[in-house]
């Protein structure tokens, strides 16, 4: 009780959140984080299961530094803010050996738990999206839609380290996303690459913002 009164100073105590939920953040010593997951918990009804989880796999601690430094002094965040970095994917199949291919399942088996992991507001469009470049028949892994930021999500899936053709790759994406699909009232289409190991020297002469990077970790 007497943690929870030096909490409730710093904190404001809220109706939705119960007294597991406060046993639960008192554990926590960063006050930032404390108030990350207290808007979750508010803004997306955690239970103190849900809570727990969400702790267990580090989830603020897994969000860039520049997100972490708008969420304290309460600047605008962008589509690309909370997707963390690792990605956790839950392999279900218990596969040992992941291929793309392999890894693109994994994925699909449990779809809303990776969109979670994207952040707010993803949606699942579908996996080998064929678009035609020329006289030739191309395969987005993913395509996804961010309804709060009105965007399409082109997502590719690589078990390697990143390199510069998938820049390349997924720009070309994009662009036919942007060309061939987007309407006018919709922002531009982003890119990310998801990765076995993330190359920041590629991503440091990337000239297009709306492409990222980020690794997966399996479990």
């Amino acid at each position: 009780m007497r943690q929870f009164f030096h909490f409730s100073k710093s904190h404001t105590v809220c109706d939705q959140l119960t007294w597991s939920h406060y046993r639960t953040l008192l554990t926590i010593k960063d006050n930032n984080e404390i108030n990350y997951y207290i808007k979750l918990i508010i803004n997306e009804s955690l239970s103190v299961r849900q809570l727990i989880q969400r702790i267990k796999n580090r989830e603020y601690e897994r969000l860039d530094d520049k997100t972490k430094e708008k969420l304290i002094f309460s600047k605008d965040t962008s589509v690309v803010d909370f997707i963390k970095n690792p990605i956790i994917i839950k392999n279900n199949t218990n596969k040992e050996r992941i291929s793309e291919k392999v890894l693109q399942k994994v994925i699909l088996e449990d779809i809303p738990s990776f969109l979670k992991e994207l952040g707010d507001g993803f949606t699942f469009i579908e996996n080998e999206y064929k678009i035609k470049i020329g006289n030739k028949y191309n395969y987005i892994d993913l395509l996804l839609y961010n309804y709060i930021f009105n965007c399409f999500v082109v997502v590719e899936l690589k078990v390697t380290e990143l390199k510069k053709e998938h820049i390349g790759q997924i720009e070309v994406y994009m662009n036919y996303i942007d060309k061939n699909l987007r309407k006018p009232t919709q922002d531009k289409t982003i890119g990310i690459i998801i990765c076995k190991k993330d190359n920041k020297f590629i991503m440091e002469y990337c000239s297009d913002s709306r492409i990222l990077a980020r690794e997966y970790y399996v479990l």
